[in-house]
């Protein structure tokens, strides 16, 4: 019987890591710590100007590369025929990718021995895609996890190597299931990249039964429509917590929603219509409240509801500014 193919003993992996957001940073560093890889290259986007001052920003795994003192490849199209044939010259025996946001093209799935990595924050095949840290919030999933597969040609669809998941309590926002999922993955990679050295990387094929996908968010999805359940409302402001964040339109002005929490509907309500809710606000929905707690005017420092109520009095009975519904029911 022939022995499973592994890496060779007293030599270090060479290999490649695709990242970009703070989700992935554990996992890279995961990696650093073992003695039985050599990081050859680290992929990322570009650095980016941002605010006024125009001044470069790297994403958070580009400046994790950076302080290690790792390689760093930055490319704009991971597809382009430039970054495929540097890649192909660090002569990579495994993959990783986490956070990156490109797919990965066929020219560079086939390059290391022992495939790509693929670690994803969500019990797959439940939520592939662009947010599924969101879409576990949104869908008020009652567990969460993380999933590495091999990676194949198609969008998280590859076989499964590990995963693990834990209990939801209905309160976490994005940054805090995103910590912990990041956290999480990186122990599993741990564990996963020894297997897979050791010969042990064919995984599990999905189930095809259990398939969601999951969409990019824009600015627009973090509009409130009251025409929608109070308590999916508030899924919405933690799900959507820094981005693309939430927000309801009144008449001249765009009011940002921090914190919110559901209340019961009093009669007269009529959905779309600013309430008083003690001495803050509530925005009336379809089946009840959605008192507004924290709130940001544009252009201004976050505020209580009550604060923002004492400042601008006639919001009381405003009607926010409704969902646009395209012909074929797209929002």
């Amino acid at each position: 019987m022939t022995p499973p193919l592994g890496a060779r003993p007293g030599r270090a992996v060479r290999v490649v890591f695709f990242g970009s957001g703070a989700f992935a940073v554990p996992a890279l560093e995961t990696l650093i710590r073992r003695d039985d890889v050599e990081l050859v290259g680290v992929v990322t986007p570009p650095d980016r100007s941002a605010g006024r001052s125009g001044a470069l920003i790297a994403v958070p795994v580009a400046a994790a590369a950076r302080t290690a003192g790792l390689p760093l490849l930055q490319v704009d199209r991971v597809r382009s025929s430039e970054a495929v044939d540097v890649i192909r010259r660090l002569a990579p025996d495994l993959g990783v990718l986490a956070d990156f946001g490109q797919l990965i093209p066929q020219a560079i799935l086939d390059l290391p021995r022992f495939g790509i990595l693929n670690v994803h924050p969500s019990l797959l095949p439940r939520h592939r895609g662009a947010s599924p840290i969101p879409a576990t919030i949104l869908a008020a999933d009652a567990l969460a996890g993380v999933s590495i597969m091999q990676m194949d040609a198609g969008l998280d669809t590859g076989p499964i190597l590990a995963a693990v998941d834990w209990p939801l309590n209905g309160t976490e926002d994005t940054p805090e299931l995103e910590s912990r999922a990041a956290h999480e993955a990186a122990d599993l990679l741990d564990h996963v990249v020894t297997s897979v050295l050791a010969g042990h990387g064919s995984g599990t094929p999905q189930a095809p039964l259990g398939i969601t996908m999951t969409r990019t968010l824009n600015r627009e999805a973090g509009r409130l429509d009251p025409r929608l359940p109070a308590a999916e409302l508030e899924r919405r402001v933690r799900a959507f917590r820094p981005w693309p964040g939430t927000f309801v339109e009144i008449p001249q002005l765009r009011l940002g929603i921090r914190e919110a929490a559901v209340g019961q509907a009093q009669p007269g309500d009529v959905p779309g219509v600013v309430v008083a809710d003690g001495a803050g606000i509530a925005l009336s929905t379809v089946d009840g409240r959605l008192s507004l707690t924290v709130v940001q005017p544009a252009g201004r420092w976050p505020m209580s509801g009550a604060a923002f109520r004492r400042g601008h009095p006639a919001v009381v009975g405003a009607a926010v500014v409704p969902v646009v519904v395209s012909v074929d029911g797209a929002e």
